[in-house]
């Protein structure tokens, strides 16, 4: 009795520990409020989002039309493989299956970092073709797994027979062999297709922009911080998985007695080319249509078009599409999450991105590095209303003011809960401060956590010194015990919902964070911080320049400018825009338009070289793994 219930209250918490997770987030997706922190009440409004989403929409089609492509051409080269090999000698039979096992037996990692620089190798451009290129060769292993061990199971001598009775090889094997083979050839397909569906490593490295499977989509919104919409998403997967796995494994025992079996009807002719031929012409039909329909949606085919590369959740999602419907230009977008990811991807040349926005060290080092083009400002006439002073601010990384247009800037600071940190902060010395052990967030980068400690410790934050480095380095190593975690978007979550009391943030989401916390206050140092711009530049190798000046250009119109800055919350050098913002406490907003002469401090980044970089990267991984 005891055993029992002991195996009970084991298998309880095992399944505890499995589903309360699964749970929460089901709950999460009815919960009207945006943050996890509080429950705002039932809601469906994400799924109505959600389904509103046409990046997400587009994403769950994509996978779709990939992984039945792929299973599709996977299957038959897969299977004429497994012919082809059935044929052969046992020792060439054995080194051909022992080839094709490799890439089943590999990490995926390495499959899709080799697939990636085959790619850049073979200068292919970036895409759903490379995507479906990808998939089709990770799959056709599985496939030659299936059918192989049917086609052992054949009998050579009905299809020599076959022959023998006058039909071709062609009617011979369709006739005699395929039918026994079909049950390994359904699976392989069936296989292939949940291999392509499941796939996100390989996806994410031979992907390019403006292309996003389900996979690679959430892994993206969920590093920028979880929306709502994904809570609904991961949903209705997991709703879906459920109901399939109750209706295949929810069926009758199966017992029939022996006169059961013989009344058993053959099926009808009718039911065999139902199942045969009109539901797979179905099938093919409306992929084919559903292609075609997502290709027109889509603009696929048009020309012309701009490719876009910009930070996540910095730019609103109604500007893309006023800019596409005033020039007839589609944009192809596509998000980053630090300068550091940006620059490998835009210096490889394996995608063309027409229009980049870094931030300004990495500016002065792709200009350096030779990847920017000069910008044609006769093309930009809507520059006029960019701030003079921003302009001066740029050439301490653009000299000339010929390769960027100001887009939004901002400064670095702290945001603290007043609720849960004792007294005024005004120091950066609060980061180190034991009382706040786990409840300190830092940036997950290496400039700006190297930047907190070089001007807590008095040093500018462009420094070279190695013995200012490595004291930094030191103090950063220290630190690490009470830092809660290093986090990029996220701090912007975590602090809303009182996850945190501390943490190292930039103004334009401090403004974001106050609107939705009232007990959250931003505050500059008094040792002095980063002021940063973020700038549209062009890429050396960009196919369409002048889309992506026009793109730049509208971006400077004042009522756009204005669309932005309310959508993101980053201040915006548009003075124009300025003006036009209704709200005078925002409009004075000390934290969104500080007076600069009363941060003297301030400093903007500037691209130190590479041996710099190494030496940042190198003590940087020394912090992480301390």
């Amino acid at each position: 009795m005891i055993r029992k219930f002991i195996q009970k209250i084991y298998l309880a918490l095992i399944c505890l520990l499995l589903y309360a997770p699964i749970v929460t987030l089901i709950v999460l997706s009815f919960n009207q409020s945006k943050t996890r922190a509080k429950w705002g009440g039932f809601t469906l409004k994400w799924y109505q989002e959600l389904f509103k989403n046409e990046q997400i929409m587009s994403a769950f089609y994509t996978t779709l039309i990939i992984a039945f492509l792929s299973a599709a051409a996977a299957t038959l080269i897969g299977t004429a493989a497994s012919i082809a090999m059935q044929g052969m000698k046992q020792r060439w039979k054995t080194l051909y299956m022992g080839l094709t096992n490799i890439p089943m037996m590999n990490a995926e990692i390495v499959m899709g970092v080799s697939l990636m620089l085959l790619f850049i190798a073979l200068r292919a451009t970036l895409g759903f073709g490379t995507i479906l290129i990808a998939h089709i060769s990770f799959n056709i292993p599985y496939v030659i797994l299936s059918v192989s061990p049917k086609l052992r199971q054949t009998s050579r001598h009905t299809y020599e027979a076959a022959l023998d009775l006058g039909a071709s090889p062609v009617k011979a094997f369709f006739k005699v062999v395929f039918p026994d083979i079909v049950p390994g050839v359904l699976s392989g397909f069936m296989l292939a297709f949940t291999m392509s569906l499941d796939d996100f490593v390989i996806t994410h490295f031979t992907k390019g922009p403006g292309i996003d499977t389900l996979s690679t989509k959430i892994y993206t919104e969920v590093r920028k911080g979880i929306k709502p919409e994904i809570y609904a998403l991961s949903t209705i997967l997991f709703v879906t998985v459920l109901v399939l796995l109750i209706l295949v494994n929810y069926s009758p025992d199966g017992k029939e007695d022996g006169e059961e079996r013989k009344k058993a009807k053959k099926p009808s002719r009718a039911k065999v080319i139902l199942l045969r031929r009109v539901i797979p012409a179905a099938i093919c039909i409306v992929f084919i249509s559903g292609g075609i329909y997502y290709a027109s949606e889509n603009k696929v085919m048009n020309s012309e078009k701009v490719v876009v590369y910009n930070w996540g959740e910095y730019l609103d999602p109604k500007v893309l599409t006023m800019f596409e419907e005033e020039t007839g230009i589609d944009v192809v977008y596509e998000e980053f999450e630090t300068n550091e990811i940006l620059y490998p991807k835009v210096s490889s040349g394996a995608i063309a991105y027409d229009a980049v926005c870094p931030s300004d060290y990495m500016i002065q080092r792709m200009m350096e590095n030779g990847l920017l083009a000069e910008i044609d400002f006769d093309n930009i006439p809507n520059i006029k209303y960019i701030g003079e002073e921003y302009m001066e601010q740029s050439r301490q990384f653009d000299p000339e003011n010929k390769y960027s247009v100001p887009y939004c800037w901002g400064t670095v600071g702290i945001l603290y809960n007043k609720t849960m940190v004792d007294g005024p902060v005004d120091s950066w010395e609060i980061l180190w401060d034991e009382k706040y052990r786990d409840n300190i967030l830092m940036q997950d980068s290496v400039r700006d956590a190297f930047g907190v400690a070089l001007k807590y410790l008095g040093y500018s934050l462009n420094s070279t010194d190695l013995d200012e480095l490595t004291e930094a380095r030191d103090l950063l190593i220290r630190q690490k015990p009470l830092v809660q975690a290093y986090v990029i978007d996220q701090v912007r979550d975590k602090m809303i919902g009182n996850e945190a009391a501390i943490g190292v943030i930039y103004s334009g989401e401090a403004i974001y964070t106050q609107k939705e916390n009232p007990d959250l206050e931003y505050v500059v140092p008094k040792e002095g911080s980063n002021i940063w711009i973020d700038s549209w530049v062009i890429p050396k190798n960009a196919e369409n320049k002048e889309n992506a000046e026009k793109f730049i250009n509208f971006l400077c119109r004042p009522d756009i400018a204005l669309m932005n800055f309310e959508y993101i919350t980053y201040s915006t050098p548009n003075t124009a825009a300025r003006e036009m913002i209704e709200d005078e406490a925002v409009r004075n907003s000390e934290i969104a338009f500080p007076d600069l002469s009363a941060l003297p401090e301030l400093e903007t980044f500037q691209y130190l070289g590479k041996k710099a970089d190494e030496i940042y990267g190198e003590l940087w991984n020394q912090v992480k793994s301390s």
